[in-house]
C-alpha cells in the first residue's frame, strides 16, 4: 500500500477520495464534544494519532471489495437469549423492611424536581 500524506488524493477503483484534514480546531471541537481538556502536547499527540487512523481507513478504500457481502456480525450466532421464566418475587412488605423512609405502600425519596 502506498504511503498517504495529508490532503493527498488517492484513486481506488476510478473514484477520487480526499483525505480528511485534521486541524487544531477539529481537535478542540472533539475535545469539547467529549468534555475533555488537553494541553498542547496532548493535542499534538492526539492529532498525530487521529491522522494515522484516518490514513489507515483511507488505505482500506484501496481494497477491491467487489463481490464481498457486508459483514454485520462476527459469527452466525443470532440472539442467544434464555427463555423468560416466571419466578417468585419479594413481597411489598419484605421490600419495605429495610427502606430508610417509607409509608404503608411506597418508598419515600427526597424531592428532586422543583417547580
Amino acid at each position: 500500500m502506498s504511503s498517504i500524506k495529508n490532503n493527498e488524493k488517492i484513486v481506488p477503483n476510478s473514484a477520487t477520495f480526499v483525505i480528511m484534514e485534521v486541524s487544531d480546531t477539529m481537535i478542540d471541537n472533539l475535545a469539547h464534544l467529549a468534555r475533555l481538556r488537553f494541553n498542547e502536547d496532548e493535542k499534538a499527540s492526539i492529532k498525530t494519532d487521529l491522522q494515522k487512523m484516518i490514513a489507515f481507513v483511507e488505505q482500506l478504500k484501496e481494497i477491491d471489495t467487489t463481490g464481498v457481502d457486508p459483514l454485520l456480525h462476527m459469527s452466525d450466532t443470532v440472539n442467544v437469549l434464555r427463555d423468560d421464566v416466571i419466578e417468585g418475587s419479594v413481597s411489598r412488605a419484605d421490600a419495605l423492611l429495610n427502606a430508610p423512609l417509607k409509608d404503608e405502600q411506597f418508598f419515600k425519596v427526597p424531592k428532586v424536581i422543583k417547580k
